[in-house]
């Protein structure tokens, strides 16, 4: 791979001020000051640094972000900020996007890979990949509400009509003006959840996902915030979607 391509790849900035940057010798390769902006390099094994900083280079990446509220998940919009903003220019240059989405007012979960044979896994029906959410919403919940779930909710309303799958809610706290819920769903139609307590008769409140797969979100993770996925986690997330 060329120098400059690799660097732009980076997230070092674009090609024109990557070659500036060798220019100027503040480029090494190996240990050696890089002179040729053009030079081929070996974008796994060779030893690259920018301004004394190594750089790390692997052809797949997986980010774990609690996305938060009010951000698009896409990868580019006119006028709103999106997930892909929340990340270094690098994420976006190596081809990692969101593998699903989340509601702009539902925050959470969302894992962000590069892997397009892992994203598909993780949105293909056939696997059957649950995600499990926490959720609040106005009025009581009981246990006709959790049956309902077992059995599978039909929806329709304004957005359409379908017959939604069984899943499993759990009531955390239940009141006549609010309650508290999780609630593992193995489907991702449009506003999902949202319609399932929808036909319920209860509107949702706050939403915010916590798991995907055998994947938990890091607690230590505030909203906006993201890191990379472990390739232990990976194993699992896999392992787990593989042997259901």
């Amino acid at each position: 791979m060329r120098l400059d391509r690799l660097l732009a790849l980076l997230g070092e900035g674009t090609r024109s001020q990557v070659r500036g940057a060798v220019r100027d010798g503040r480029v090494t390769v190996n240990g050696a000051v890089a002179h040729d902006a053009g030079m081929r390099v070996d974008a796994a094994a060779s030893r690259v640094c920018m301004d004394g900083r190594e750089l790390s280079y692997r052809r797949v990446r997986h980010v774990m972000m609690n996305k938060p509220q009010g951000v698009l998940t896409a990868a580019r919009d006119r006028l709103a900020q999106t997930v892909m903003d929340l990340l270094p220019p690098m994420y976006a240059a190596m081809g990692c996007m969101p593998a699903g989405r989340l509601d702009k007012d539902t925050e959470g979960l969302l894992i962000l890979t590069s892997d397009g044979q892992l994203a598909h896994r993780l949105l293909s029906p056939r696997h059957e990949v649950g995600k499990v959410y926490f959720v609040r919403v106005d009025g009581p919940l009981d246990e006709e509400d959790q049956a309902a779930f077992a059995a599978g909710l039909h929806i329709h309303d304004s957005d359409g009509e379908f017959d939604a799958r069984p899943a499993a809610l759990e009531i955390l706290a239940s009141s006549p003006q609010e309650s508290e819920a999780s609630v593992r769903v193995i489907e991702g139609r449009y506003h999902q959840v949202k319609r399932m307590f929808g036909a319920r008769g209860r509107r949702v409140l706050f939403l915010k996902r916590l798991q995907i797969g055998a994947l938990k979100l890091d607690p230590a993770l505030a909203p906006g915030q993201w890191r990379e996925i472990t390739e232990e986690e990976i194993r699992l997330l896999i392992q787990e979607e593989t042997h259901g």
